[in-house]
């Protein structure tokens, strides 16, 4: 039987990368897929290819998640799953940082990440069940020289996490976060050096697919993880073992 057979996810910054990934192979396991991005042309050729949905969404809006969310438990009844998958990344050390530049990427990475957890956790709170899996970074587990917004907005994606997953445990809601290393996609190519010096210090000595990070949402967001909650899921090729 498909792992997510019946199920309803909501998957964002889907349109490429890690999102797009996970859309395919949760379509493959039988979920009804809805897709969410700003880049819509390419949001929607996804959502053609895994007879999906797909909508606008600027995960930092208030007013465009709560648009989100009604429809889609007007459409759909009920929302089972979460993918909070939608990041940017700035390059930038500390004392180099402007507010401005700080302020954006903290509004996609961390108030894009509680917005969605606040929408669609209210309707799994009515009904009693569901899963959240928030992408954080293994800027989230260690220090992000020479990205200080960044690993700022994953540390607070891995705190928000666990304190979401406490307060909703007991209405049958899952909460858990991706911690992904060097993942061969486009945001890996924005890191100054970052492919050649993240391999190079990865024991394992490559990068990983977007498809593996899929994988692993795949499992958390399955009923193959029923125990687990307000946890981390390292993926990055035993680098943060060293």
């Amino acid at each position: 039987m498909a792992r997510l057979s019946h199920k309803v996810c909501l998957i964002t910054g889907a349109a490429k990368g890690q999102g797009a990934a996970e859309a395919r192979l949760f379509a493959s396991e039988g979920a009804r897929v809805w897709l969410a991005d700003v880049l819509d042309e390419e949001g929607e050729a996804v959502a053609a290819q895994v007879a999906g949905t797909y909508r606008h969404l600027d995960v930092g809006d208030e007013s465009n998640w709560e648009a989100l969310v009604d429809e889609m438990l007007a459409a759909e009844g009920h929302i089972d799953v979460l993918i909070n998958n939608a990041g940017i990344f700035r390059s930038n050390r500390m004392v180099d940082t402007p507010i401005e530049e700080f302020e954006l990427v903290m509004q996609v990475n961390c108030t894009g990440v509680f917005l969605g957890m606040r929408s669609v956790g209210r309707a799994m709170k009515n009904a009693e069940t569901g899963v959240i899996v928030n992408i954080s970074s293994l800027a989230g587990m260690a220090s992000a020289p020479g990205a200080f917004a960044y690993g700022a907005s994953k540390w607070a994606v891995r705190g928000m996490t666990k304190t979401a997953a406490v307060e909703l445990a007991r209405y049958g809601i899952r909460v858990n976060s991706i911690h992904p290393g060097a993942i061969d996609t486009e945001m890996l190519a924005q890191i100054p050096n970052g492919p050649e010096r993240l391999v190079r210090g990865t024991p394992m000595r490559r990068a990983a697919s977007a498809e593996e990070v899929a994988n692993m949402a795949l499992f958390l967001a399955s009923d193959e993880s029923s125990y687990s909650t307000g946890s981390e899921f390292l993926i990055d090729g035993g680098i943060h073992a060293v």
